[in-house]
Parts: C-alpha cells; structure tokens; sequence
C-alpha cells in the first residue's frame, strides 16, 4: 500500500495533491499562450487540462509520487504546478523508470521565486522519500527562466536531444 500523497508547506506556498476544485484554475493556467509557450507550445483545451489533473492525482496511487496543485498560502490563489511523473516518454535517452520532475507557473507568478520555493519543497521530499540517484528534467532551450530554476536546483544537462520532433534539453539532478 503506497502512502497517502503529501502536503508540503513552505514560507509562502501549499502544495498538495490536485483537487476538482482546482480545475478552473488549472485549465486557466494551461489555456495561457505565455504559460505553454515552452510547454507544448500552443494553449490546452478544457478537456486537455481535465486529463492533465487526472492524471497529476493518479500518479500518485501508481506510482507514490505524482505532482501537487501549487496555492499562495496566505491568499488561495493558483500558483502552478510541480512535481514528479514517469510518462515513459518516446525520448533518448530513455527516461523511464525514473522519477521526472516537472513545473508550470502561472504567468501572475513569474519571477517571484516561487517557482524556486515549490521546486526546492518537491525535491526535499522526492530526496527523503524516495531517494533517487538520479532525477532528470526536460526544458525547451529556449525557456531561459527554467533552465536558470534548473541550474540553480543543480540539474545539469545530460543531453541535447528531440521530443515530439522538437529541440529539447534533458538534464539530470545527481544524489
């Protein structure tokens, strides 16, 4: 039997497992052409962002990890999302079996280190948890944000390599 997902709390940020009540908010945040500009690189419709949550909360009950719903504390309101998946990815090198983190903000919280703050909570745990030798990310190298939030979370790049037909960074966390 796989633990109950956590809530973590940092100073300024709730993460806890996704919700229903959080879906108006997410498909908000995913139909954002700012927020999917390096992540799939068109806007998500409704239907897509249900099965984002859904999948987001049914990691958890496969796998033991899985992301959480990103809130402000002191205010409720929608941050993002983080967290850990294994999508088996069609990509070389291969990613699967391997806890991949990854984060969306929404555009309201870009460049106020909350994308530091929930990525520095979600490794901690990942860390004490599970204790992987290696957690991989991938990035659009053209998203400079994230891969600064990367390397300063000491992810090093891996590879240069293509997903979906398109440039993409891999890199690696080593522990």
């Amino acid at each position: 039997m796989l633990a109950p997902p956590p809530t973590l709390v940092t100073k300024r940020l709730t993460l806890r497992p996704p919700e229903v009540s959080d879906f108006d908010d997410s498909a908000a945040m995913w139909a954002d052409p700012v927020v999917t500009r390096f992540v799939g690189g068109r806007p998500n419709t409704s239907e897509e962002s249900w099965a984002r949550l859904l999948r987001a909360r049914g990691l958890w009950s496969l796998l033991g990890y899985g992301y959480w719903a990103v809130r402000e504390t002191s205010t409720g309101r929608y941050v993002g999302e983080v967290g850990f998946a294994d999508f088996h990815r069609d990509i070389e090198p291969s990613l699967t079996g391997l806890p991949e983190m990854g984060w969306v903000l929404t555009a309201w919280s870009h460049g106020q280190g909350f994308g530091t703050e929930a990525v520095t909570a979600g490794l901690a745990w990942i860390d004490a948890a599970l204790k992987p030798r290696v957690t991989p990310c991938i990035i659009d190298p053209g998203n400079a944000a994230s891969l600064a939030l990367a390397a300063k979370m000491d992810f090093r790049i891996k590879a240069h390599t293509t997903y979906k037909d398109a440039p993409i960074i891999m890199l690696e966390r080593r522990t």
